[in-house]
C-alpha cells in the first residue's frame, strides 16, 4: 500500500478573544485629544479672519440699517430724543413734489443705465473674448476707469462737457452741429450727461464678469453649431444667451441696485441740478441730513430711504421671479400677469411721480401690480412642483 506525502501544514494563529471568549472586532479609532484641539484651534483661526471685517459689518451697516426702520417713524434731528410720529414722515413724502421729482430722476437715470450699461459691457465681453493680439492690455483699459476716482472722473468729464470750451462741443461744431447741447448746465441734457459718464465708468467693470461667463461656454458647442451651418446671430441667440444666464441674472441685479441708489457722480457733477433735473432720492436723503441746506430732518430722511429701500426690494424680487419663470416649460399665455403686473407697477410710478394717475390713483396700480406678482408666484410653485 503507496503512501502519499503530504505537505506540511502552516499553523493557524490564534484568534484573540475577547474577555467573554467571543471574538474581538477591530473599531475605528475616535478623535483624539489632539484632533480635538487642532480643530479647535482652526475654528478659532478662522473666526479671528471672519470676526473684524463682520464686526466693522454689523457696526457700521447692519446696526444703521435696523435703526433705520425705527427713526423713518420718528421726528429726529440728531440732537435731541426722537419723537414717534407714526406714518407722519410717509405722508410728507407723499405730498412733497420735491420728493416725487427725486423719484423720477432716479427711474430716469436707472432705466437708460441698467440697459445701456448691460448692452454695452456684453458686447464689449464678446469682442475681448476673442483671440487678438494685445487683449490683456485693452481689458485692462476698459476695466480701469472703474478703479479710477469718481471725483477725478466727474471733473475730467465736466471739462469735456464744458459748453464754452469743452472737446465735446468743439467736435459737433466740426460736424456741422450748429447748436449742440449745453450738457451740465442745462436742464435738460445734465441726466443724458450723467448717464453717459455713468455707463462708461461702469461698463469695464461688468464687462468683466461677462468675460468670465462667456469662458464657462464650452467652446464645442460654438464649433458643433458652424458644422450645422448656423450664423454668427444665431450662435449668439442659442449658445451665447443661455449660456449666460446666470451672469446676466447677477448683473442685472447688482447694476440695477447701483443704478438706483446712484449719489457720487450727480454730488460731483452737478450738485443736483441744474435746478432739479439730477435731484435722485440719495441726493434728496443728503440734502435733508448732510447737505448744505441741511434741515436735520434725520427721521424723515431715513422714510426716505425706507422707500428708496423697498424700490430697490421690489426690483430684485421682479428679476428674481422672471429668472425662475425662465426655468419652466410653460404655455405663453402665463406670462400674460407678469406683463401685466409691470404695466401697473410702471403706471404706479408714472402716477406718484406726475402726482396724478390714469383711471384710479397711483396706490391702486401698485395693490394691483402686488396682487399680480402673487398670483405669478403661485403659478410658478405650483409648475415647479409638477415639473420636478
Amino acid at each position: 500500500m503507496s503512501t502519499t506525502a503530504s505537505a506540511p501544514r502552516t499553523p493557524r494563529t490564534p484568534r484573540a478573544t475577547g474577555a467573554s471568549g467571543g471574538r474581538r472586532t477591530s473599531a475605528s479609532p475616535g478623535p483624539t485629544r489632539h484632533h480635538n484641539a487642532l480643530r479647535r484651534r482652526n475654528t478659532a483661526l478662522g473666526w479671528s479672519f471672519i470676526a473684524p471685517n463682520f464686526i466693522g459689518f454689523a457696526l457700521i451697516t447692519m446696526v444703521p440699517i435696523i435703526l433705520l426702520f425705527y427713526m423713518a417713524f420718528t421726528d429726529w434731528n440728531a440732537l435731541t430724543t426722537p419723537n414717534w410720529t407714526g406714518l407722519a414722515n410717509f405722508e410728507r413724502l407723499m405730498r412733497n413734489t420735491t420728493f416725487r421729482a427725486a423719484v423720477a430722476q432716479t427711474f430716469y437715470y436707472a432705466i437708460p443705465h441698467i440697459i445701456l450699461t448691460g448692452i454695452l459691457a456684453l458686447a464689449l465681453a464678446i469682442l475681448l473674448n476673442q483671440k487678438l493680439k494685445g487683449v490683456a492690455f485693452f481689458r485692462a483699459a476698459a476695466f480701469f476707469p472703474y478703479i479710477t476716482s469718481i471725483v477725478a472722473i466727474a471733473i475730467v468729464w465736466n471739462l469735456l462737457f464744458s459748453p464754452t470750451y469743452g472737446p465735446i462741443n468743439e467736435i459737433l461744431h466740426f460736424f456741422g452741429v450748429a447748436n449742440p447741447p449745453k450738457w451740465t448746465v442745462s436742464s435738460t441734457w445734465a441726466m443724458p450727461a450723467i448717464i453717459i459718464v455713468g455707463t462708461w465708468r461702469e461698463m469695464g467693470y461688468y464687462m468683466i464678469l461677462f468675460l468670465a461667463g462667456l469662458q464657462t461656454i464650452p467652446r464645442e458647442l460654438y464649433e458643433a453649431a458652424k458644422v450645422d451651418g448656423a450664423n454668427a446671430w444665431q450662435r449668439f441667440v442659442h449658445i451665447t444667451v443661455p449660456g449666460l444666464r446666470p451672469t446676466t441674472f447677477f448683473v442685472t441685479v447688482m447694476l440695477a441696485i447701483q443704478s438706483f441708489k446712484v449719489f457720487d457722480l450727480i454730488q460731483v457733477m452737478t450738485d443736483g441740478g441744474p435746478g432739479t433735473s439730477t435731484y435722485v432720492i440719495s441726493y434728496f436723503i443728503y440734502q435733508k441730513t448732510l447737505g448744505y441746506y441741511s434741515t436735520g430732518e434725520f427721521g424723515y430722511a431715513s422714510a426716505a430711504s425706507l422707500v428708496l429701500f423697498f424700490i430697490c426690494l421690489t426690483v430684485t424680487v421682479l428679476q428674481f421671479i422672471v429668472n425662475q419663470q425662465a426655468d419652466l416649460v410653460k404655455p405663453w399665455w402665463s406670462s400674460l400677469p407678469m406683463i401685466v403686473g409691470l404695466v401697473f407697477f410702471a403706471l404706479a410710478v408714472w402716477g406718484f411721480c406726475v402726482g396724478h394717475a390714469l383711471i384710479i390713483g397711483w396706490g391702486w396700480y401698485l395693490v394691483l401690480f402686488v396682487l399680480c406678482f402673487v398670483a405669478v408666484g403661485v403659478h410658478t410653485s405650483i409648475l415647479r412642483r409638477r415639473q420636478s
